[in-house]
This record gives C-alpha cells, structure tokens and sequence, in this order.
C-alpha cells in the first residue's frame, strides 16, 4: 500500500488473490499426491517463509491511517475485528451446519474414501476447503498488517501461529484426523490462550518461560488428541 489510501483496494485484492493461489496448492498436493495435510501445508509454508525472507529484509511498507482502523476502529464499544471475528464464526458455523458442502466437509474428513464411494467429489471439498481457509489465513494477515501498520514478513515466523493454531483447534475438541470439530470449540481454545497470555503477562513472567509452557500446553493438547482419537477409534 505504501501508505496510500488508492492502493488500499488493490492490495486488499492481490492478497486475497495470492491467498486462493496458496490454497489451491495445497489442495492439489494434498488431493492430487496424497500428501498428508499438516506436511503439505508446513511444507508450503516454509517455501512462502524463504520467499518473503528473500524478498523483504525487514518491512514492506506502510498501511495509511485509513487502513488502520481495520484494527483498531470500533463499533460503539465493540472494535471491528472482533465484529469481524464472530461474523465469520457464525459464517462457519452455518456453513458447517446447515449447507451441503458442511456435510460433505465432515464426510470427506470422516472417511474419504468412504465419501467418494457416496458420491461425494472428494477432491473438489479438499481444494474448496484449503482454498477457504487460505483465504482466512490472508484475511489475518492484513488484519496483522492493520495493527502493526506495516507489512511484517518475519510475523508469522515469530509469532508461531502454526503450532499455536494446531494447539488450539484440538484443545477445541477437533480431531486432526478429521470428521469431528467445530467452531465453538476453536474459539474457546483461543480464549484459553489468550487468557494464558494474558496472565503470564500480568504476572510478569519473561518471555522464555512462556514459550516453555506453551509447549507443554501444545503437548498436553496432543496427548488429549491421540486419547480422543482412541475413544472415537473403539
């Protein structure tokens, strides 16, 4: 944008786009090769990290004033981005429970060959729904890009949203295998973060010590994981 508000629009534009070229990727690895999911998707993940670490040394310019507010304008009381927050929640929570493509999400992560057998385009879901939750993924980043009020490549790196995400959504009752889950339960697992956060903040505690219990949150998760997945398994 270079903190131009004429450019506001098409930078919006090219993120998103670039946002449905990175999920299409991944859908193709994952459906076309067979690739199981969280590699595919890490694997691609580190190929965008040493593009932007090549391209960018440090920031990518700034946002205007008026881009800005994406993050931190407000309804009244309410800001924007936690408006924003719960209209797609309900978006995905509607979508998962009352639309057919819902209903074939959860088939296809339940058992894809299964789905296929009934009919369902297995491959089409999988390439839908990467492609979705790339463009989700754009739309954070220039949530990011709003707050920090520049475009920062190393955030994703450092902010290890990769871990914390997985961590979250299967503290949120989600299986990684696929074919149980569901949004409110993300967004508890959020809250639970935050709040974790937010206390080790108030407490002072130092940063290093707060990436150790992180880690071992992420490894309670998992273990709660593999003993659901067990439960569902019997």
């Amino acid at each position: 944008m270079q903190g131009r508000d004429s450019m506001m629009l098409p930078a919006v534009a090219v993120v998103l786009t670039i946002s449905v070229v990175v999920g299409a990727i991944n859908g193709a690895i994952i459906a076309g090769l067979r690739v199981n999911p969280l590699i595919a998707t890490l694997g691609v993940g580190l190929v965008l990290q040493g593009l932007l670490s090549a391209s960018f040394t440090d920031f990518a310019g700034s946002v205007p004033q008026a881009f800005q507010a994406f993050a931190y304008g407000a309804f009244g009381p309410v800001p924007y981005s936690v408006l924003g927050l719960f209209a797609l929640a309900l978006a995905a929570w509607w979508t998962l429970g009352a639309t057919r493509f819902g209903a074939h999400l959860y088939a296809v992560g339940g058992n894809a060959e299964g789905a296929r057998l009934a009919g369902v385009r297995t491959n089409l879901v999988m390439v839908s729904a990467h492609v979705i939750c790339s463009v989700l993924a754009g739309v954070t980043g220039l949530y990011l890009a709003s707050r920090l009020r520049s475009g920062a490549p190393w955030v994703g790196r450092d902010g290890v949203y990769d871990l914390e995400s997985i961590a979250v959504v299967v503290i949120g009752g989600t299986l990684l295998a696929g074919g149980r889950g569901g949004v409110w339960g993300t967004l508890a697992g959020v809250l639970l973060f935050a709040t974790l956060d937010a206390a080790l903040n108030m407490l002072g505690v130092p940063a290093y010590p707060k990436l150790i219990l992180r880690g071992a949150i992420v490894i309670l998760a998992v273990a709660a994981y593999a003993a659901r997945t067990r439960e569902h398994v019997a």
